[in-house]
C-alpha cells in the first residue's frame, strides 16, 4: 500500500525557482515538501563557472545549487529525492502521483520543474557538454574572449546568442541548415551587418571535435544538406541554440501555456489558471531564462501561496477535497 503525505505547500522542482520557495515557505511556517525530480539542481548542475550569480565573483554551477539546498533544508524545507509522475489539479487537496509510490498531497501547488535546452542527440555533443559545448551564451560567452566560435541553428535564440557572443569571441560562425534564417527582420539585420558574424548556410552538425586531457573542444565537422560534403571549422565554443523546451508535461493538458508550452501566469505574479497553482522560473519565463530571476519568481510564488492559504478554509479537521470544475484550457495562441 503506497504512503500518502500531505503538506500546505508542494513544491515540484529543486533548481533556483524551486529551492527559493522552499526558503520562503519554510520561512512562513508552511511546512513544504519539495520534490526535487529527475535532475536535482536543475540546468546549473550542468554548467561549470557563474559569474552572474549576485554576490560571488565566481561560482560553480553544481557548487551554488549545493548551497541553495543546504539553505532550504536548514530553513525547514522538507526535500525528497523523488519524480513526480502525475499531478491532479482537478480537486483540492492536489494530488501528486510518485515514481517511488508515494502519494503526496497538498492544499497549493508550487511548480518550478524548469525548462530543458534542446539538443541534437549527437555523441559527440553530449561528451563535450559543459566542456566546450554549451546552450546559455549569456552564462558561458565570457569564457571565450578572443576565440573563434560556432552558433548552431536560425532562429531568434540562435540570432540573439551569435550577436550576443561578438562581445566575446573573435569570430562567430553561424551554421544553418537552410540559406535563411527564421528569425525577426530586425535581427538578421543586425546580424548581417556585423562583421564579426559570418554564416554558413545548408550545412548542419556533424561532429563536435576535441580533446580529452585536458577535456575542450578543438572544432567541429559540419555536412552540407544536399552535397553531403564534410567542412571542418575550427573553434574553442559551440554553443546550441535551437531552442528551449519547458518542462511541462504534468500540467501541459491542465493549466493555460503559451509560447510553445510556457505555462501562463498572470501578469505580475506567478498565479496560473487555476487558483492554488502556482508557476515561477523557467518553466514560465520564455524570455529572460536566468538563475537570479528563477529565484526571484521562487520567492514570489511561496509569498503567493501564503496569501492564499490564509484566505482559504483550510480546516485540518474535516474533509476539503472538492471539485474545482476546471477543464483542460485552450493553449494561448503562440
Amino acid at each position: 500500500m503506497s504512503d500518502t503525505r500531505h503538506s500546505k505547500v508542494l513544491i515540484i522542482g529543486s533548481g533556483p525557482a524551486g529551492y527559493t520557495a522552499g526558503v520562503y515557505a519554510a520561512r512562513a511556517m508552511l511546512e513544504p515538501v519539495l520534490v526535487q525530480g529527475l535532475e536535482p539542481g536543475g540546468q546549473l548542475t550542468t554548467t561549470t563557472e557563474v559569474e552572474n550569480w549576485p554576490g560571488d565573483t565566481e561560482v560553480q554551477g553544481p557548487d551554488l545549487m549545493v548551497r541553495m539546498e543546504g539553505h532550504a533544508r536548514a530553513m525547514g524545507c522538507d526535500i525528497v529525492g523523488d519524480i513526480i509522475t502525475s499531478l491532479d489539479l482537478a480537486t483540492r487537496p492536489f494530488v501528486a502521483q510518485s515514481d517511488s509510490g508515494t502519494v503526496y498531497t497538498a492544499d497549493a501547488v508550487i511548480l518550478a520543474t524548469g525548462a530543458r535546452a534542446k539538443w541534437l542527440g549527437l555523441p559527440s555533443e553530449e561528451k563535450f557538454k559543459g566542456f566546450g559545448v554549451s546552450a546559455c551564451a549569456t552564462c558561458d560567452g565570457f569564457f571565450y574572449r578572443g576565440q573563434e566560435i560556432v552558433v548552431i541553428g536560425g532562429g531568434n535564440t540562435a540570432v540573439e546568442e551569435a550577436l550576443f557572443l561578438t562581445n566575446f569571441a573573435s569570430k562567430v560562425t553561424l551554421i544553418h541548415r537552410r540559406d535563411e534564417l527564421r528569425a525577426e527582420k530586425i535581427l538578421i539585420d543586425r546580424l548581417m551587418k556585423n562583421p564579426k558574424i559570418e554564416p554558413l548556410w545548408f550545412h548542419q552538425l556533424e561532429e563536435v571535435v576535441g580533446e580529452d586531457t585536458p577535456m575542450g573542444v578543438t572544432g567541429i565537422r559540419v555536412k552540407h544538406v544536399t552535397t553531403g560534403e564534410i567542412t571542418e571549422i575550427p573553434a574553442k565554443g559551440v554553443f546550441v541554440a535551437i531552442g528551449h523546451a519547458p518542462a511541462n508535461e504534468l500540467v501541459k493538458d491542465t493549466l493555460e501555456t503559451h509560447h510553445g508550452g510556457y505555462v501562463v501566469t498572470k501578469p505580475g505574479t506567478t498565479e496560473t489558471s487555476i487558483p492554488g497553482v502556482f508557476a515561477a522560473g523557467d518553466l514560465t519565463d520564455h524570455k529572460y531564462r536566468q538563475a537570479v530571476t528563477s529565484a526571484g519568481m521562487g520567492c514570489m510564488a511561496a509569498l503567493e501561496a501564503e496569501r492564499w492559504l490564509s484566505e482559504q478554509d483550510l480546516d485540518s479537521g474535516k474533509d476539503t477535497t472538492e471539485p474545482l470544475g476546471y477543464g483542460a484550457p485552450a493553449s494561448a495562441a503562440e
